[in-house]
């Protein structure tokens, strides 16, 4: 495998998603403020369907980068096949339990979990093609539909709901179509450039592949994702029993603000995943070692560029924004989640070099560590303090925090291998020093040139100081060749 990402790739990947952070961007500010209610049931709903994937797929995905690289082409195909397969058999049986439950079980929310499984096997459905689409490097146009279509799908049906009239169950069905749509335009994508056949009979597979081995990685990619979602998304489920679904709302609002950040990281991260995979399955540690540093630095610079533009124009933005009573509430809860995604963002890839190598079981120990401590101090914070979705927020930070301390550490414990560099270190100074230099400059009458002169003024200079001190040579160099 040639050891490189295209660039055309995760330009387009990053360009596409920020155009859909755009679309989500209008819908924040302008409509999703004025009825929080209503976007708290759609967040529920959403959270509900991001429970249910992680155990649709069952760990599938993650197999399919883990062992393509030890499979010739034939039986990769079979191992893709074999995944698609697993999603339908469990999900058929998923749907099953949640029919009973939905006769059997008296709670008022449950209808809406319902609503959530068509959602979730699409969810299921996308990650797996994804995950084919990153070993082809063909992430852009499947990213087009993953991304594209929610952001334009949930504003019109919530106009729909709130504005027009209509039954919040006719919203919910649209918002599920919307997803059927998302994957049938990635299945129609990717089978224009990878034909897997979509065979039944999986015996070359395990003649090639130990079922023993695939199943035991598979499990535990499963409990890692599955904990996951309980470490770092549970708050969409704990909200509405304590606080409602306007608070949920509320706090919707501010991880759609935060996850602005992750953007570049998710792109990259995504993108690397096959060549980690295969420099590890070659214990190739040394050239990995180098785009660990590499990419963190590049991550660190383009989320430390935007979170420092949030945190010093946010209120500025807002006093110019109608909906500015409404959103002013999520603002700290915003600030709070970016820090935990530039944190993430920070350490690299580490999650990726764990879950590829042969110490992956440590991502299910660490994340069901995180899952106990996150749950824990939510609830803590929600049933014995009165900081309401500000004290999710930080509980969501400690998380992040405690778990990225964690993988970096294992990782160089056992591989010898840190994401820090002495251009890491000159990086995070530039960034504190602009961003307090910037914070200084008086206020100006106008709160439009304030947010011109100290968002724009800090990306402006930090963006320069980056280029001229080159503390990453290969923007510097990658620059230098288009220009």
């Amino acid at each position: 495998m040639e050891h490189k990402v295209a660039g055309k790739q995760f330009f387009l990947f990053t360009l596409i998603n920020y155009f859909g952070i755009g679309l989500g961007f209008v819908s924040t500010f302008f409509i999703y403020p004025w009825d929080k209610e209503t976007l708290g049931i759609f967040s529920f709903v959403d959270s509900c369907a991001q429970l249910l994937y992680p155990l649709l797929v069952l760990g599938g995905a993650q197999a399919l980068i883990h062992f393509s690289p030890l499979l010739e082409e034939r039986v990769q195909k079979q191992l893709f096949n074999y995944s698609l397969y697993s999603i339908l058999c469990i999900g058929s049986g998923v749907l099953g339990v949640l029919l009973l439950a939905y006769a059997f079980v008296p709670w008022e929310s449950m209808h809406y979990v319902l609503w959530s499984f068509p959602i979730g096997l699409c969810l299921a459905m996308v990650e797996l093609y994804k995950r084919q689409a990153t070993t082809m490097q063909r992430l852009a146009v499947p990213t087009v539909f993953e991304k594209i279509i929610p952001k334009l799908s949930l504003p019109l049906f919530f106009i729909g709901i709130v504005y027009l009239g209509w039954q919040q169950s006719v919203g919910l069905l649209g918002f599920v179509l919307s997803f059927v749509l998302m994957i049938c335009g990635i299945v129609w994508y990717m089978q224009a450039h990878y034909q897997p056949g979509y065979v039944r009979d999986f015996k070359l597979l395990f003649e090639k592949l130990s079922k023993k081995e695939y199943y035991k990685y598979s499990l535990y990619a499963f409990a890692g994702s599955f904990g996951s979602f309980f470490a770092f998304r549970i708050d969409g489920l704990m909200i509405p029993p304590f606080l409602g679904f306007e608070a949920n709302g509320t706090f919707k609002i501010a991880v759609n603000l935060a996850n602005t950040l992750a953007i570049p990281a998710t792109g990259l991260f995504a993108l690397y995943a096959p060549i980690i995979s295969d420099l590890l399955k070659k214990g190739q540690l040394l050239d990995l070692e180098v785009k660990y540093k590499e990419v963190a630095t590049i991550v660190l610079a383009i989320g430390g560029l935007f979170y420092g533009a949030v945190v010093l124009g946010i209120h500025p933005l807002l006093e110019l924004l109608p909906t500015k009573s409404n959103l002013e509430p999520a603002v700290p809860v915003m600030l709070i989640l970016g820090a935990s995604m530039l944190v993430n963002m920070a350490t690299s890839f580490n999650s990726e070099i764990i879950s590829f190598s042969e110490h992956y079981r440590f991502n299910l120990i660490a994340i069901l560590f995180l899952m106990v401590f996150n749950v824990s101090i939510t609830y803590f914070f929600l049933s014995s303090t009165s900081l309401g979705i500000v004290g999710v927020g930080i509980a969501t930070l400690l998380s992040m925090f405690l778990f990225n301390v964690l993988k970096t550490v294992y990782i160089y414990v056992k591989m010898g291998m840190h994401p820090f560099s002495w251009s890491y270190l000159y990086l995070v100074g530039i960034l504190l020093g602009v961003g307090f230099g910037v914070h200084l400059i008086p206020d100006f009458g106008s709160w439009l040139l304030n947010l011109v002169v100290k968002s724009g003024g800090f990306i402006v200079i930090s963006a320069l100081l980056i280029y001229w001190t080159n503390v990453i040579p290969v923007v510097r160099t990658y620059l230098k060749s288009k220009w």
